[in-house]
């Protein structure tokens, strides 16, 4: 991958030389990952796929998933699991994405929708139609480079709200979100995951910062970072296991806490 940033001029032999290229950092380097995700997310934004504070929400993101030493938990581990078996036994389930999501996992989230056979709609805050028609462009064209032109894109036409929600973000599909019974939501926010569970439906967050009220507020929140668990998800997908109707979703969530707690105490 050769991308271009300008965040990493660098100094050797006392000469101070260009921005480096996303090229230049070797997949060995900790956190490779990390790096291509920003740069992904600074490509969307120059082609405006996303809103202005799309990198703040990321960079908010991030700091938690230091804490994590960027690697998925055990907790995370089992609420994935756990996801995994509800959503294959889901009746009309449905995943909803934003611009984030979009520019760092459409390829997992196109395979999970066609795993599952549901509608994959895009659902923005920050709605304009030159947003709309980047995002459903750059979803269609993955889906094409992937033979997955089947997969159902929702979002261009919405037909329904979602009651008890004001905004944008509450126009939506009725053959998508509002007519789905377990919904999952990379990125969500606190105000739309309140207003799906008070719909009764199975909310399903990927949220890396497990105090948030999103994370609480969902069925189940996967505290870790997207394309992580977007990756483990499909993986699970396609060897699951049974659900289990104990879950202790909080009991999950808590567990990666433990672990950022864990790491702030440690020199």
């Amino acid at each position: 991958m050769n991308l271009e940033s300008g965040l990493f001029p660098r100094k050797t032999d006392d000469v101070l030389h260009g921005p480096m290229t996303m090229g230049e950092v070797p997949e060995s380097h900790p956190r490779y990952a990390s790096l291509m995700s920003r740069q992904r997310l600074v490509d969307a934004m120059k082609e405006g796929l996303l809103a202005d504070s799309a990198l703040i929400a990321h960079g908010r993101g991030e700091a938690f998933d230091y804490l994590l030493g960027e690697q998925t938990t055990a907790g995370a581990t089992a609420a994935i699991t756990e996801v995994a078996a509800r959503l294959l036994i889901a009746k009309q389930p449905v995943i909803s994405v934003n611009g984030n999501t979009v520019a760092l996992a459409c390829d997992e989230l196109l395979q999970i929708a066609d795993t599952l056979r549901c509608p994959l709609e895009v659902n923005i805050y920050y709605r304009t139609p030159e947003r709309m028609a980047g995002l459903l462009g750059r979803i269609e064209e993955r889906a094409t480079a992937l033979h997955l032109n089947h997969v159902e894109i929702l979002g261009a036409n919405p037909n329904g709200r979602i009651p008890g929600l004001d905004g944008p973000r509450a126009n939506c599909c009725q053959e998508g979100i509002l007519g789905a019974d377990v919904v999952l939501v990379p990125l969500e926010d606190g105000d739309r995951c309140e207003a799906l569970v008070a719909m009764g439906k199975q909310v399903f967050v990927i949220d890396l910062n497990p105090l948030s009220r999103t994370a609480k507020t969902a069925t189940i929140c996967i505290v870790d970072e997207v394309q992580r668990t977007t990756s483990a998800l499909l993986s699970r997908l396609n060897n699951p296991k049974d659900s289990d109707p104990h879950f202790d979703a909080a009991a999950s969530r808590r567990a990666v806490l433990e672990v950022m707690l864990e790491a702030l105490e440690r020199d």
